[in-house]
């Protein structure tokens, strides 16, 4: 049995099973609630699996159903959004499933079992369902059936389920998700209790039960119903109700957040929290960042400060927050990190490891013609950056070549999180601010600039873009494309190829540049693997439809000079005429 209150996370829940008829019971369930409840990273989640009889390993998928997701959901990366997270813990928990039911399936057994998962991550649930466990929501003294049954009906008398995890190797998950509300209760059944119960009996037990303080025992009076009815099988319920939802008022957030004040303007040799500034690196109208040392080691650091421009504004104040938060949750060489704070602060900063090295925008106005060998080296590790960033599902959104720092080493980082678009982050009622568009306008995607999701392409046509432009020194688009703010501005653009300031750019590259940079994004790489790939390796298709290219194209070099060579000629001829006459 569960705690059925619990103040901190604004929850009241319990859950009650019963082998009821049969021997053996082969019903699981289970509830978590992390520190945080709802407004946690993760959100709370109760689960409820029914194992199929016929199965003799009935009991044993069930169980494996729910630690599996209670446990493994709550590993994945807190940036992933809740459907991501679940989908992944279930295909993998239905896979292994289905795999350890193949030894022995002709002997009648076999890893299967109903499932039913409610998640309440800020002001939302999300369902996950497959099988014939049933999610009602009851509302306003109104109980609904949220989930479908799969099922098939054979006879009156018999049934067999159509999706269940362990059934297939393929498995398709119901999702779906729903507004939560102040009062709201969910309830989880196995098929014990809601085939013999009638759903005016649930809707009358809810009823009595949303004042009662103890839920495990309201979920007991259920079961008791599914008794009294002379319910045939195994007995399950679990309810949840919702006492009060995350502040996500601007007020409230901004009130938590003031409690840290914003630092004064820094000088040289001043000291903050353990941590000495030695100089100013860099000042916007948003921020300035600093060069620190660690008082204890000697130990160098950068230190972000907030602009006290935007000491009002919780928006702002909450980017901040979540750009120091990112830093510490991507793990790559490739990608600057956050740092612990030496002491619990009282003012609003964050701390980054020094990098020493130099801009990229540096690096290419010292290469005005690189090889091709070094722009292709930087851009893997570039895509190795930003393949970390999206596997956490969060789109850097400002890349640009001074937000990329080459160190002496040889080794490209990714700096400057503080545009980034977090999945995850939209679930949990946070107030991001509405700054459209986030990135450079040079370097941004057309979809970014017109204001849709980002999505790793968007990422992708900036990368390109800068791969480009370390080639050619010039925009893929001309100047034009700044400029351009309508779809149909941008549809009118035309990529010039780099060949045309470059001609020692292989005519396969700049079909793959030619690629990620299409204004409309399906047109590019699915992926950045892709990209890279074709960059490191002529593509055959690629040199194909490079030698077709006119050669104006192809050699703009060669051409000029066939061509100033032909007007020679042709004006050597004209004078030859001239003088015989």
């Amino acid at each position: 049995m569960s705690v059925s209150i619990d103040e901190v996370s604004g929850l009241r829940y319990g859950q009650a099973t019963d082998a009821g008829a049969k021997p053996r019971n082969e019903d699981s369930l289970g509830i978590r609630v992390p520190e945080g409840g709802l407004s946690s990273e993760k959100g709370v989640s109760i689960v409820i699996a029914d194992g199929v009889s016929v199965a003799e390993a009935a009991r044993e998928a069930a169980d494996l159903c729910v630690l599996g997701m209670l446990n493994d959901y709550y590993s994945t990366p807190d940036t992933w959004q809740v459907k991501t997270s679940a989908h992944r813990v279930l295909t993998a928990l239905n896979r292994w499933l289905y795999s350890e039911g193949q030894g022995f399936r002709d002997e009648g057994k076999g890893f299967v079992c109903a499932m039913s998962t409610l998640i309440i991550k800020g002001r939302r649930g999300h369902i996950f369902h497959v099988g014939d466990t049933r999610v009602w929501h009851f509302r306003d003294g109104r109980l609904e059936q949220v989930t479908r049954d799969h099922v098939q009906q054979v006879s009156n008398k018999i049934t067999y389920l159509s999706r269940a995890m362990g059934l297939g190797l393929n498995l398709r998950i119901d999702y779906q998700v729903v507004e939560v509300q102040e009062g709201d209760i969910f309830l989880l059944t196995t098929d014990g209790v809601h085939d013999c119960v009638r759903q005016e009996a649930l809707t009358s037990q809810l009823k009595e039960s949303s004042n009662e303080v103890d839920f495990d025992a309201a979920c007991e009076s259920i079961l008791e119903l599914a008794r009294q009815a002379d319910s045939p099988d195994n007995l399950s319920c679990q309810m949840l109700s919702v006492q009060s939802l995350p502040r996500g008022g601007k007020a409230d957030l901004f009130r938590e957040q003031k409690q840290l004040a914003f630092p004064p303007d820094l000088e040289p040799g001043m000291k903050l929290e353990g941590w000495k500034v030695e100089r100013l690196i860099d000042a916007s109208p948003r921020s300035q960042v600093y060069l620190v040392t660690d008082q204890d080691s000697g130990a160098k650091a950068v230190m972000k400060t907030p602009s006290v421009n935007f000491q009002d504004d919780a928006g702002y104040v909450e980017r901040f927050i979540m750009e120091e938060w990112i830093g510490k949750r991507v793990n790559s060489p490739h990608v600057v990190r956050s740092l612990d704070k030496k002491v619990s602060p009282k003012f609003l900063y964050f701390i980054m490891e020094y990098i020493e090295g130099k801009p990229l925008e540096q690096w290419m106005a010292e290469n005005r013609r690189p090889d091709i060998a070094p722009v292709v080296e930087i851009v893997q590790q570039l895509v190795r950056g930003l393949r970390a960033l999206h596997r956490k599902e969060t789109i850097h959104q400002d890349l640009k070549p001074s937000n990329i720092i080459l160190q002496p080493d040889g080794t490209a980082k990714i700096i400057d999180l503080g545009s980034v678009h977090i999945a995850g982050a939209r679930e949990s009622d946070r107030i991001i601010e509405k700054m459209r568009p986030l990135g450079t306008a040079r370097y941004s995607a057309p979809e970014d600039r017109l204001g849709a999701s980002p999505n790793p392409k968007s990422d992708q046509f900036s990368l390109a873009a800068i791969t480009y432009e370390m080639l050619t020194g010039e925009h893929p688009y001309g100047n034009k494309y700044e400029l351009a703010t309508s779809a149909a501005q941008l549809a009118r653009l035309n990529y010039t190829p780099s060949l045309k300031y470059n001609p020692l750019v292989p005519g396969w590259i700049d079909e793959a540049l030619r690629k990620a940079l299409r204004i409309d994004p399906i047109r590019r790489y699915n992926t950045l693997s892709e990209f890279i790939g074709d960059l490191e390796k002529p593509n055959p298709t690629f040199i194909q439809k490079a030698s077709e290219l006119p050669l104006i194209e192809r050699n703009p070099l060669v051409f000029w000079k066939l061509l100033a060579a032909l007007l020679a000629a042709a004006l050597a001829v004209t004078l030859c005429l001239l003088i015989t006459k």
